[in-house]
Formats: C-alpha cells, sequence, structure tokens
C-alpha cells in the first residue's frame, strides 16, 4: 500500500506587539479560511530591542516571509527607542538584501488602537480613546484591549478590516517594504 502525501502548508510567522493584535491575527486567520499555517507570536511589548532578538532567534526556520508588526508610537515616546527602531529596520533591510526569508516590517502609526478605529466607517480622525469608550461603549481602553474576540468585533456592523485597508492606501508610509 502507498504512504499518503503529505501536502505541505505555507508557512509566515508575524510577530506581534501583545494581546489584543495577537488575538486579531490568529482570529483573521480563521475567519478568513485561508490555507495558510501563520503563527502569531505575542511579543508581550518588550521593545523594538525584544522584536529583534526574536526575529534572530527564529532565523533558521522555513517560513515563506516574516511579518513584524509594532506600534510606531514608542520610537518618540520613549528614550533609546528610535534608534532600537532603525536597528530593527535594518535587520529587516539586510535580510532582505541578502535573499533570506522577506521580513516585512509593518508599524501601526501611532498605535494598534488606531488600526482599529480605522475599521469604523464613523471614526474621522478623532482621539482613539475616547472613540473607544464613546463610540463602542467601552468602559475604559482596557476594557477594548482585553476582548479576545476583536477581529470579530471589528468586522461586524459598519465596521471593515475593507474600511481600514481603504484608509491605509491611501496614507503616507512610516515604512515602505521593497523585496
Amino acid at each position: 500500500m502507498s504512504r499518503k502525501e503529505r501536502v505541505l502548508k505555507k508557512r509566515y510567522a508575524i510577530f506581534c506587539e501583545g494581546d489584543t493584535e495577537y488575538n486579531y491575527i490568529d482570529k483573521m486567520r480563521k475567519n478568513q479560511g485561508v490555507e495558510l499555517v501563520l503563527k502569531p507570536i505575542n511579543m508581550h511589548g518588550g521593545g523594538y530591542t525584544n522584536f529583534l532578538k526574536q526575529i534572530k532567534k527564529e532565523a533558521q526556520t522555513n517560513y515563506l516571509a516574516k511579518f513584524i508588526i509594532v506600534d510606531a508610537d514608542r520610537i518618540k515616546t520613549v528614550p533609546g527607542e528610535q534608534e532600537n527602531f532603525l536597528k530593527l529596520l535594518e535587520y529587516c533591510k539586510l535580510q532582505n538584501d541578502k535573499g533570506n526569508t522577506p521580513h516585512f516590517l509593518i508599524a501601526d502609526n501611532p498605535d494598534f488602537e488606531y488600526v482599529a478605529c480605522l475599521h469604523d466607517a464613523d471614526y474621522k480622525g478623532q482621539d482613539t480613546k475616547n472613540f473607544i469608550v464613546n463610540a463602542w461603549k467601552f468602559k475604559e481602553l482596557t476594557a477594548f484591549k482585553s476582548v479576545e474576540e476583536v477581529y470579530e468585533f471589528l468586522n461586524t456592523g459598519n465596521k471593515s478590516y475593507k474600511l481600514m485597508l481603504e484608509v491605509i492606501r491611501k496614507q503616507d508610509k512610516l515604512v515602505s517594504n521593497k523585496y
């Protein structure tokens, strides 16, 4: 009897900053019905240096690409983080120049809460914390960040990832990935 043929799935690694981002990406992966193996890696904060260490640690893996999703607000608000961000950016460029596994650096500018608000047709650029609390009726920002079903929440009613993509495509980019 012949052995059953093994089907290899495309594998991508996604490094993200916190629980909200992790939950969003994990549910997106499941809900989109895409035949991919995503490995969302929750960095639990720690800054850009933590990202760089983890990415280097996972350097010898068989991923088709690595996506590194960071909040850009740390660049200007946390001492030393601008330099650390530039090191992370340079490492990604170096890997891409070598022809290794592509590294795509994605900066939520300023943060994931802003990206979340872009899912809502009623969001017109106002303060994200106030919008989340007032329009979405969360008691406080931490209540929103603790929602495990964040992907589902951001894709119901007049909220959709398609709206977010439409807005982002028109904006200036903090980082441009060329591969």
